[in-house]
């Protein structure tokens, strides 16, 4: 195997696994425990099934992780297109969302701290500690839709690269674009106009099919090198 596609395939198992945690905390745990409107029962059901709620805090940590190494692999496929793309591509999309996710689970861990209720904490009724639970959570949930504007600033050098690269198809990199401003799109409007959050999420649900698209070729496909031209001396 040449060594760029297996470095291509490398890239793509590690943003397999992103795939497979990421959902977990961002979209199991939130279906499962938390119940709209109803800080009294969202911290119930945190504090019944603690278990759970600590796996999301170990996903959410396993993300960062994955995130730098994601990069630096990535980093090692495409260098060679251009290094200084791919620099900012592992700044922007490794880095910096792996600090917001380390950094995140900060308000998880309240959470369900103010949810068990913690002697340190009986100067609060449980009324009062179940609306902090609440609002830690929400917290976290306002700390990702602003880390959405790296998820999408991260894809524009990701798509130069792929776009300039000659071994990867020139459709993945422009769906990776629209997948960036996808992520813009939603971020803003998550922090601007939070009403209208889940309608705009439905309707750019197919421009974020690109990083699976690009995952999924890096992973069965790999990467096509042209052999050089036995011709040319």
């Amino acid at each position: 195997m040449h060594p760029t596609s297996r470095a291509a395939r490398v890239a793509g198992a590690v943003y397999l696994l992103l795939v497979v945690l990421a959902p977990f905390r961002l979209l199991y745990i939130p279906s499962k425990l938390f119940v709209p409107g109803n800080a009294t029962a969202t911290a119930d059901n945190i504090a019944a099934h603690e278990a759970l709620f600590r796996l999301g805090i170990v996903s959410d940590l396993l993300c960062g992780t994955i995130l730098i190494f994601l990069a630096l692999a990535l980093y090692k496929l495409l260098k060679g297109v251009d290094q200084g793309l791919a620099v900012l591509m592992v700044i922007v999309g490794g880095l910096l969302p792996a600090t917001i996710d380390f950094l995140n689970v900060l308000n998880d861990a309240a959470a369900l701290m103010l949810s068990r209720g913690a002697d340190f904490l009986s100067v609060f009724e449980k009324p009062q500690r179940d609306a902090l639970a609440v609002l830690f959570l929400r917290l976290h949930h306002q700390e990702v839709v602003a880390a959405e504007i790296l998820w999408g600033l991260w894809l524009f050098p990701l798509a130069m690269l792929v776009y300039r690269s000659r071994f990867l198809p020139r459709f993945l990199g422009v769906w990776l674009i629209l997948n960036g401003f996808a992520y813009l799109t939603m971020s803003f409007t998550g922090l601007l106009l939070p009403q209208y959050e889940d309608v705009v999420s439905n309707i750019a649900f197919p421009a974020l099919l690109g990083e699976m698209a690009f995952m999924l070729w890096l992973l069965i496909m790999g990467a096509k090198v042209q052999p050089l031209d036995a011709s040319v001396p």
